[in-house]
C-alpha cells in the first residue's frame, strides 16, 4: 500500500511540476510575440504619421500652385489688356 501511496504522490508531483513549466513556458512565449507585435505596430504608426505630414505638404504644394496659376491668369489677361 505504501509504494502506491509513494508512486502516486510522484505522478502528482511530476504532473503538477510538467504543467507549471508548461504554462510559463507557453507564458513566455506569448510575451515575447506581444513585443514583437507591439513593436510592428510602433513601426506603422511612424509610417501612418509620416504619410499624414507628406498629405499635409501636398496639400499645400496644390495650394499654392493654384495660387500661381490663378496669378498666371491674372498677368495674362493683364497682357492682353495692354496688347489691345
Amino acid at each position: 500500500m505504501q509504494a502506491e501511496i509513494v508512486v502516486a504522490l510522484l505522478s502528482l508531483a511530476g504532473t503538477l511540476i510538467g504543467s507549471i513549466v508548461g504554462i510559463l513556458t507557453a507564458n513566455k512565449l506569448v510575451i515575447y510575440r506581444i513585443e514583437q507585435l507591439e513593436r510592428t505596430v510602433n513601426k506603422h504608426n511612424t509610417v501612418i504619421e509620416r504619410v499624414a505630414l507628406l498629405e499635409q505638404d501636398n496639400k499645400a504644394q496644390w495650394k499654392r500652385i493654384d495660387e500661381m496659376r490663378a496669378d498666371m491668369e491674372a498677368i495674362k489677361k493683364e497682357v492682353l489688356n495692354h496688347e489691345s
